[in-house]
């Protein structure tokens, strides 16, 4: 099922309908690493109002459509794990800017560490926060 046909269904399941702001923001985050509120909105208005923006990033949330990563008091938004491959992200705590981790070695330590406990788990989400190469000169700890 193509990426269209399933977010108009996860939206039909839910009594929602796939109107042109719903699709214009799936369609602007697909293939993107975590963007701002901001970006999201600096790319998408005056085509689609800022409220309708916001409302459509609420929504995806509560049905698990995008998921947000914090930074700070602000925040990132891309797509969750059902259009995109589940992944953790190195944050720097400077310049904002996001990495993903990519690889299994550290769903498998999840999945060994969980299975110790005699726990199941069923999600989880990691940001590591440091500095990224250009920042990494201003980290005061050294």
């Amino acid at each position: 099922m193509k990426d269209g046909a399933k977010l108009r269904k996860i939206l039909q399941a839910n009594g929602y309908s796939l109107t042109h702001p719903r699709l214009a923001v799936f369609t602007y985050l697909s293939g993107k690493e975590p963007i701002s509120m901001s970006t999201l909105c600096q790319a998408l208005v005056p085509d689609i109002d800022r409220a309708s923006v916001y409302r459509t990033v609420t929504l995806f949330q509560k049905l698990g459509i995008t998921k947000r990563h914090a930074q700070g008091w602000k925040y990132m938004i891309e797509l969750g794990d059902m259009f995109a491959e589940h992944h953790h992200h190195f944050t720097c705590i400077n310049c904002g800017s996001i990495v993903p981790i990519g690889g299994n070695s550290l769903e498998n330590f999840i999945e060994q560490l969980a299975s110790r406990q005699g726990f199941v788990a069923t999600g989880h989400q990691i940001e590591i926060q440091g500095y990224c190469s250009r920042c990494e000169h201003l980290d005061l700890r050294k």
